[in-house]
């Protein structure tokens, strides 16, 4: 096997262990966000998205969450991505 075939062997596996990384890690990014999201209840500070008299700064705020999980997986994905088609051309 000549170093190009070596190379994009080793560019796919790091992609896929970035891949399983954004999968594994995604379930607690998940719990955070939700804990954000809620009601504060104790020592759990939160910013009540569901409630419908919030103010425009909290709606924004409740978003960019919300948003959060779809930019983390995404990123990391896309990151893979890269990684495995830089590896594949050069």
């Amino acid at each position: 096997m000549n170093k190009k075939g070596q190379t994009m062997f080793y560019g796919i596996s790091l992609a896929l262990v970035i891949i399983v990384l954004a999968l594994a890690l995604s379930p607690a990014l998940k719990e955070q966000v939700d804990t954000a999201m809620n009601v504060t209840v104790g020592d759990t500070i939160g910013m009540d998205c569901s409630n419908s008299s919030v103010d425009n700064f909290t709606k924004a705020g409740c978003t960019v969450v919300d948003f959060s999980m779809f930019y983390f997986v995404g990123g990391l994905i896309l990151i893979a991505g890269g990684v495995a088609v830089a590896k594949v051309i050069f």
